[in-house]
């Protein structure tokens, strides 16, 4: 595994002439992610499930059609729609009638609600989650959550201002060529050595993950 200086000085060498800092993402500082409304949140979250296999612009156009549908994200309010209110949206044909999808904005609004009547907010549950275990959170979202498994935790984490990394195919590779992983992680014990990269890569440069990620990703390819 190379040190995190291999890996700035690797991709200054092969983007020479460009501002290395200008590619890369700056995620939400924990106290600024706390203060995101709810409803915001779950809307990002719903938006990247629909976003899956689609083209963004495609359901970015839709979206305040499913403001409307779904009351503005409000997730007790989508906690409470019934199985029929749900079927009848199959029916309007403003939305992206996805009936897997559709079913999944009831479930995450549950979770979203849960757990923000446990931390005071959806929004401070996720910021004060720590960096360490990244791979824990993507967990979870997965098993209490519905249509969040593979990336699309971590992309909807991404989108929000939540530090993370993303396994994205170059990521993968360049894992793979550091020797971390020989394969796309999804065992616990091999997304555990991924982490375990991450958080020594981070402990080096001070860095956030999606930082790391991101010049992780710009060494392969070259």
């Amino acid at each position: 595994m190379k040190s995190f200086k291999w890996l700035y000085e690797h991709v200054q060498a092969h983007r020479s002439g460009e501002d290395i800092e200008l590619l890369l993402p700056q995620p939400l500082v924990p106290e600024v992610l706390a203060e995101q409304a709810d409803d915001r949140l779950l809307s990002d979250m719903a938006r990247r499930v629909f976003r899956a296999g689609l083209k963004h612009s495609l359901v970015d156009a839709k979206w305040p059609a499913f403001e409307e549908a779904f009351f503005g994200f409000d997730p007790e309010k989508i906690s409470l729609m019934s199985d029929e209110r749900l079927e009848n949206l199959m029916q309007n044909d403003k939305l992206i009638r996805h009936w897997g999808k559709i079913k999944s904005v009831r479930i995450n609004a549950m979770m979203v609600h849960e757990l923000a009547g446990q931390h005071g907010s959806f929004a401070r549950f996720l910021a004060d989650w720590p960096q360490s275990d990244i791979i824990g959170l993507w967990a979870l979202l997965k098993k209490q959550g519905n249509q969040l498994g593979g990336n699309s935790g971590a992309y909807f984490l991404r989108m929000i201002g939540k530090d993370t990394f993303i396994l994205t195919d170059d990521v993968v590779a360049a894992l793979k060529a550091q020797g971390i992983v020989e394969k796309k992680p999804t065992a616990k014990r091999d997304l555990q050595r991924v982490q375990d990269s991450f958080n020594q890569w981070q402990e080096e440069s001070g860095r956030p993950l999606c930082q790391i990620s991101r010049l992780l990703s710009y060494t392969v390819g070259w």
